[in-house]
């Protein structure tokens, strides 16, 4: 429990002092954000805003970590360093893609095959490792069954199969939190109490641990511990950056947060064996998501808009609401999704237990 509030501690103490440092060195250097031309007229004012922000809760999230273990004489664990390794290779990823736009003052950065590749080459070599590394009881950080709050041995992915499997689940998250990153302080907010759900859901695989207290109800989950450590050091990571990020921002995080946030939750859903729980925990990326794949649809086939704009929490700006309402409002519904999630997690629980 320790360990989690260090790490929750720094990540938000390096994050909260390390964003201004990044406000002023981005600001000299000219890195501004670009605005989309056809999105709401109150976001023209945005432009120039610094971006790439998404380097101070990466740098707080690994700081955050790495401390709490020093502080404890604890060695990290294989399964919080691939989760470490998936978010940080995503956050390159989204650095190279906002680089690109910065540079060439558009609104477009890494081209679509590029930006997939990218995520390609990450998914995969964390599809692969996290099959291998069995600790004494066998157990590696992933499994080859789909998950919901705990395996699903009806349903077992040949290993090329969950490699791919993983590639879908790190490519949807990475892209839904991308596409919520769209007003201030969202998709930060939101990372933040997703990632705070998965902090309580891997405490409380720690304490039924099958490795621990065998028992009916028990989690077949290697490390659970580190894995709530990362999420706590995340979590405070995007506390502290939601302080300079929240309306009016005074930077963004760009896609050097967001895809680094949507692989972290690809990641622990992975790693705690709860995908198909995870959907409703972040159901409001989900929509998001979703809200875009309906537009694209809907428009090639009727060649009219569903929205307004898409992704969804523009389609609210554009129909008059002010943007702190959309923010606040898509912030509850994000925490009744995290608290539905929990809810589910711990009934599937208390009927093992049962």
């Amino acid at each position: 429990m320790i360990s989690i509030l260090v790490a929750a501690g720094i990540g938000l103490l390096v994050s909260i002092l390390l964003t201004p440092y990044l406000i002023r060195v981005f600001s000299r250097q000219g890195f501004g954000q670009e605005i989309r031309e056809e999105g709401p007229q109150g976001h023209k004012s945005k432009r120039g805003t610094p971006t790439m922000g998404g380097v101070a809760i990466i740098i707080a999230m690994v700081a955050g970590y790495f401390v709490a273990h020093l502080l404890n004489w604890q060695m990290p664990s294989v399964s919080g360093l691939l989760v470490l390794f998936l978010a940080v290779g995503l956050g390159v990823v989204g650095f190279l893609d906002d680089f690109i736009k910065i540079r060439k003052q558009r609104n477009l950065g890494l081209n679509k095959t590029a930006k997939l590749v990218g995520q390609l080459v990450v998914a995969v070599a964390f599809g692969v490792l996290v099959l291998n590394f069995s600790d004494r009881y066998g157990l590696t950080p992933a499994s080859v069954h789909l998950s919901y709050v705990r395996d699903l041995t009806l349903i077992t992915f040949p290993a090329v199969l969950f490699v791919l499997f993983v590639y879908i689940v790190v490519s949807g998250w990475s892209n839904a939190v991308n596409f919520t990153d769209g007003l201030d302080g969202l998709a930060g907010g939101v990372s933040a109490m997703v990632l705070a759900t998965y902090v309580v859901i891997a405490f409380w695989q720690e304490r039924l641990s099958c490795s621990n207290t065998p028992q009916a109800a028990c989690y077949d989950v290697r490390d659970p511990l580190d894995l709530a450590v990362v999420a706590a050091a995340a979590a405070g990571a995007c506390v502290g950056f939601l302080w300079w990020n929240a309306a009016p921002a005074k930077i963004f995080m760009g896609d050097t947060g967001s895809l680094a946030l949507g692989g972290l939750v690809a990641g622990l859903s992975i790693t705690t064996r709860t995908e198909l729980l995870a959907i409703v925990i972040g159901g409001l990326f989900m929509v998001e998501m979703i809200s875009v794949v309906l537009q694209i649809a809907v428009f090639r086939t009727t060649r009219r808009r569903l929205f307004r704009m898409a992704p969804f929490h523009h389609h609210f700006e554009l129909a008059g609401w002010a943007e702190t309402t959309v923010i606040i409002r898509f912030w509850l519904l994000a925490a009744i999704c995290c608290m539905f999630g929990l809810g589910l997690f711990y009934s599937e629980q208390l009927g093992a237990g049962g």
